[in-house]
């Protein structure tokens, strides 16, 4: 084994011992340590006059009120007053006071006396150089308990925050937050030093202190160094270099979300890859946060105009801007906030009648089938081309394999998940929103691995509206403000709260400001739990700018599909049902209103009524007009075969012949457009799903 060469020339071999010598302190074997060393010094040395006569002054207050106490006895009177006897006392109290009057007096004309004598003997220099020792004293005497604090107490007002390079500050302010014990201190492990508009500081805790402890009262920290919360930011150290007892931290001078927000970088790229992570947002100091997407699912929980539907586009631009990556785009919201993307996308609705729930419900049973046939086409696959059983991105660009990537977006995915139209599926009983609901869980488990990934936002953020099933599969989650910590856990995760991490805390003004939670290795560290993140702004004109790049690159590489090209058709059936879930589930076209795969009397109904079942057409009709169109039938066993299938008469009032209007018994043409819609479900379900393993 050879030896390593040692450097040639003095100043090499100076540089080596230098790195390598334990008597040189560590601080100063870093160059990054040592000019900040030197900064400090320097600031030290400047400062020094100033803080001199800072503690002489002090010194000589304290001198004065101790005499004062001692010049009127105050130990002597406060203790006889407190005994009761200050009157039997009066008189020995007062003739001590005169005696130390007296010893005042003496003592002031002795020293004077010792100073000429001194200045006859020595000259100028003698009373100069006692002088000199009496400020030393009284420095001394005046000087701050433990160091300079962080802030000064002493007269009334507000407290400010005096951040300096002295670590004293932040010990002080541990003590003052019950963090540390008054026998207890931090170990730094970094200086502090300037980042963005703010100081950052690395320190070590006590061994028996936890770094969890110390993010989890984040506010009481605050408090004792005298800033907002918002202007704090605590991490624990982790990976390499970090422990359970390592903290970061970072004061900002002033609110990080009080300037303007900045516009997305997207706006500005001609093209983007949906494998690289996407630009989201700033962290506190200025830093960019970039999401990653790919084989993960994204949560956006908000309450109403708090930047949800201005985050899920950010998330989305990413793949609009990639001509391979397929988009399937559902607004609940039934708003134009979406609209733009309609020009890329190769589903696209927006509305929130049960009709859109039942073509949503269409879209996740054909991409259910698309990750089944994708994991079969995937065992075919040589290891060279398909490693494991993943997409990759050579995989996704394969225009052979038709496997690209797709992201699925469902804003305010509540409105399917609380949906209650029943619905019969393998013979079970289930409303359509718990349907929606397994569907996604299936989907957010397996799909990521093949490809698929959900985007879900939602601004009623409770255990009622998302499934825990479903949230526990959610790898990413995105917090902006809630009402409760509730809320935010039901976002973030359990016990986020008690880790220091709850968006209801976070202030009204502070629009596209949350708590993100990513899966997967980020720009700030593959080991962040979480961070706060300010999304960048992407105004309407800035979204239909990136659409419409989007539709060109699409439109230049032949990826136009779907939506995007005006042939929105159904989804695409497996190959063992018949009929499409759309056209099962959504018999609103004239087409679709036949009587076929129904039972009697709903399949004479249907056919009696036919387009004016549509929405539009007629919304009642009476009893005795359906019982005279079937011709030979009874009406109560009528009544009952129509309630067995979910519709019951109402009374509702209708004009006669005559012009008068009476009052008759008939049914609403919505329950006989449900009733179909439950009736063709009923057959289809079973063998549309017939794969399906939720």
């Amino acid at each position: 084994m050879t030896r390593p060469r040692t450097p040639a020339g003095p100043g090499a071999r100076l540089a080596d011992w230098w790195s390598r010598s334990t008597l040189v302190p560590p601080p100063l074997k870093s160059p990054h340590q040592a000019r900040q060393l030197l900064r400090d010094g320097a600031a030290e040395i400047l400062r020094s006059p100033a803080r001199f006569l800072g503690a002489v002054l002090r010194g000589l207050v304290t001198a004065y009120r101790s005499w004062r106490r001692w010049v009127r006895v105050r130990d002597y009177a406060d203790a006889a007053r407190d005994a009761g006897k200050f009157a039997d006392k009066f008189t020995e109290i007062r003739a001590l006071s005169f005696f130390r009057w007296k010893v005042t007096l003496g003592v002031i004309a002795g020293a004077g006396l010792a100073l000429a004598v001194l200045h006859a003997v020595h000259g100028p220099s003698g009373p100069w150089c006692v002088g000199a020792v009496g400020a030393v004293a009284l420095a001394a005497l005046g000087r701050r308990a433990e160091g300079l604090p962080g802030r000064r107490t002493v007269l009334a007002g507000p407290r400010i925050l005096r951040w300096s390079l002295d670590p004293q500050v932040l010990v002080d302010a541990f003590r003052d937050a019950k963090l540390l014990g008054n026998d207890e201190t931090l170990r730094l492990v970094e200086r502090a030093t300037r980042a963005g508009e703010g100081w950052t500081i690395t320190v070590d805790l006590p061994a028996t202190r936890k770094a969890a402890d110390v993010v989890k009262n984040r506010e009481a920290l605050a408090s004792a160094l005298a800033v907002d919360e918002v202007q704090l930011i605590v991490n624990r150290v982790r990976g390499r270099g970090g422990h359970a007892g390592r903290v970061a931290l970072w004061v900002a001078d002033r609110d990080p979300y009080s300037t303007p927000p900045t516009r997305t970088p997207l706006v500005d790229a001609e093209q983007w890859d949906v494998w690289r992570p996407v630009p989201f947002g700033r962290d506190p100091q200025g830093s960019r946060v970039d999401l990653p997407l790919v084989w993960t699912s994204l949560l956006i929980g908000a309450i109403p105009r708090q930047g949800k539907t201005f985050a899920a586009r950010l998330a989305v631009a990413g793949a609009v801007l990639d001509p391979h990556a397929r988009l399937y785009v559902a607004d609940f919201k039934a708003g134009k906030d979406w609209d733009a993307a309609g020009q890329v996308a190769h589903r696209f609705l927006a509305g929130d009648d049960t009709d859109d729930v039942f073509a949503l419900l269409g879209w996740l049973i054909e991409l259910i089938s698309e990750v089944q046939g994708r994991y079969r086409r995937m065992r075919t696959l040589d290891d060279a081309t398909c490693p494991e059983s993943k997409l990759t991105p050579v995989m996704s660009r394969d225009a052979a394999l038709d496997m690209p990537v797709t992201v699925l977006v469902v804003d305010e995915v509540q409105v399917p998940l609380e949906n209650r139209t029943p619905i019969s599926v393998e013979g079970r009983k289930q409303t359509t929103g718990e349907y929606v609901g397994e569907l996604l869980t299936w989907l957010a488990k397996k799909g990521p691995a093949a490809g698929i990934v959900l985007i879900l936002a939602t601004q009623r953020p409770d255990s009622k509206t998302i499934p825990s099933g479903l949230r526990a599969v959610l790898g990413s989650r995105f917090a902006l403000r809630v009402m409760d910590w509730r809320d935010s856990n039901i976002v973030l995760g359990d016990q986020m709260n008690t880790r220091g991490y709850d968006s209801s805390r976070l202030l009204a003004t502070h629009k596209g400001v949350g708590i993100l939670r990513p899966d997967g290795e980020i720009n700030q560290g593959g080991e962040v739990l979480a961070l706060t993140v300010r999304t960048y702004y992407m105004p309407n004109e800035d979204w239909q700018a990136i659409c419409a790049r989007g539709r060109q690159l699409r439109g230049g590489a032949g990826r136009l599909t779907g939506h995007a090209t005006g042939r929105d058709t159904d989804p695409v059936s497996p190959a063992s049902a018949t009929l499409s879930v759309r056209e099962a589930a959504k018999p609103t076209r004239a087409s679709a209103w036949t009587p076929e795969g129904l039972p009697e009397p709903l399949a004479s109904v249907v056919a009696h009524l036919g387009d004016e079942l549509s929405e539009g057409g007629r919304e009642f009709v009476p009893t005795a007009e359906l019982v005279e169109a079937l011709g030979d039938v009874d009406p109560k066993q009528f009544a009952r075969t129509m309630a067995e299938l979910g519709c019951r008469p109402v009374r509702n009032r209708v004009p006669d012949p005559d012009g008068e209007v009476r009052q008759v018994r008939g049914y609403l043409t919505a329950e006989l457009r449900a009733a179909v819609r439950r009736s063709r479900m009923d057959g289809v379900g079973r063998r549309r799903l017939r794969g399906r393993t939720p």
